[in-house]
């Protein structure tokens, strides 16, 4: 149990620095950081971690390891070009429980900038919301994990277990970037991810599945329109047959741990498709992208099979030619098991800073946390502030909420890798 006066003191530092974070987290926001495009972004947290007087590693993900790994995501671009950032603290003596704080810094495209009510890399504070594409999602949790760890030294101590603060890329495509860090051993007793999750910590969430499918149809003139097969109509038909495997997917969501009273836990998008090139013809191609969840315990790969026989069966009802390939995410969805003794301090934490229990909750989304789980054999804690219209129009993280987590992270820390004073 963490002594009251080093509670208050932490709390005092965290509210003393908290203008500053702000401004840090702005500054973050404002630095476009989508898929590929990360650099100046991770080269403003190398640059905090550095004046934090961590040691910085900086890396290009890719590797024969990663790419060999069960929990990969095949990917579209080259991960030569990724890199990840990880500041390491050391005690003077560890005689503390090891700790990651980990958060990814690549967000989501805008959509349509003119549909927003201000730029979406403005980073405005308005009514005590920031706004901004990667405001919540999650770049005010990256501010929470420096801004938690400064806390403690500007309060006057310094931890006595081994932090490991971790920027990582490809979160919203792949989950590669933390699965990297895990192979180049980054390892620790809890991890803590502060993803926007409305002040509560996740219980479990769904794996995920991302794939290209095309079809191939008959290009005709439209004058013999009858000769021809449309390929943009035939990508239509899969969806459809695609949408019943989704739905007999969600009637088996009493089978699982946690999912049953979710309304809907597993969804497949079709979130592009790409079809045709001339309006006068019959398109002789289209190809779309699908998002489709799992749940924790079932394997990709089983997933992946019965995805691949009811396209076996689309084509041969079609006629026509119909191939899938795996464009992104292969991931399993994982479960935080009750009553680990990370979770335990995360609840005391909470308790003292919110003055009530703390939460926890199903979420149908993806989260890095399994990466921690299903191949580290970490207790992962995800757990951050409250937010609105992630991966939407005018997405936004309320002001004191990140305050509120950035303390109950930084009394987390404290009690977790234990404090002492600093004398020198």
């Amino acid at each position: 149990m963490l002594d009251r006066e080093i509670a208050e003191r932490i709390t005092a530092a965290v509210n003393a620095r908290f203008d500053d974070q702000l401004a840090w987290t702005a500054e973050l926001v404002r630095s476009p950081s989508l898929r590929a495009q990360e650099t100046d972004a991770q080269d403003l947290i190398e640059g905090a971690l550095l004046e934090s007087g961590l040691t910085v590693d900086r890396w290009a993900i890719d590797s024969p390891e990663l790419r060999d790994h069960e929990g990969y995501g095949p990917t579209t671009v080259d991960p030569a070009t990724l890199e990840n950032v990880v500041g390491t603290y050391t005690p003077v003596v560890e005689h503390g429980r090891s700790l990651i704080l980990n958060g990814h810094v690549d967000v989501v495209p805008t959509g349509p900038q003119e549909s927003w009510s201000r730029s979406p890399w403005d980073a405005s504070i308005v009514d005590g919301w920031m706004y901004g594409r990667g405001s919540a999602d999650m770049k005010a949790g990256i501010g929470a994990n420096l801004f938690a760890l400064e806390a403690l030294r500007t309060a006057g101590y310094r931890p006595t277990a081994r932090i490991h603060v971790q920027s990582v890329v490809e979160e919203e495509c792949t989950g590669n970037g933390s699965l990297a860090a895990l192979l180049r051993g980054y390892t620790a007793d809890a991890c803590v991810i502060p993803e926007p999750e409305d002040d509560k910590l996740v219980r479990a969430n769904v794996g995920v599945l991302w794939f290209d499918v095309t079809v191939r149809g008959v290009p005709t003139h439209l004058r013999e329109m009858s000769n021809g097969r449309n390929a943009i109509d035939a990508a239509y038909t899969i969806m459809n047959d695609l949408r019943e495997l989704e739905d007999r997917w969600n009637r088996r969501k009493g089978e699982h741990r946690y999912f049953a009273d979710v309304e809907r836990p597993i969804n497949f998008n079709f979130g592009v498709i790409n079809g045709g090139d001339w309006p006068s013809s019959v398109p002789a191609r289209c190809t779309f992208t699908v998002r489709a969840a799992i749940y924790p315990g079932t394997p990709a790969a089983q997933a992946w099979a019965e995805i691949q026989e009811v396209l076996a069966k689309s084509e041969a009802s079609l006629g026509l030619p119909v191939a899938a390939t795996p464009s992104g995410f292969f991931a399993e969805g994982y479960v935080l098991e009750e009553g680990s003794a990370a979770e335990d301090v995360l609840a005391r934490s909470h308790e003292r800073v919110f003055g009530s229990v703390l939460e926890s909750f199903t979420t149908p989304g993806y989260l890095d946390g399994r990466v921690f789980t299903l191949y580290g054999d970490i207790p992962c804690l995800v757990y951050g502030p409250v937010s609105e219209a992630i991966h939407g129009l005018d997405e936004r993280v309320e002001v004191e909420s990140i305050r509120r987590i950035t303390t109950a992270i930084a009394l987390f820390v404290a009690e977790w890798c234990g404090v002492e004073p600093i004398t020198d």
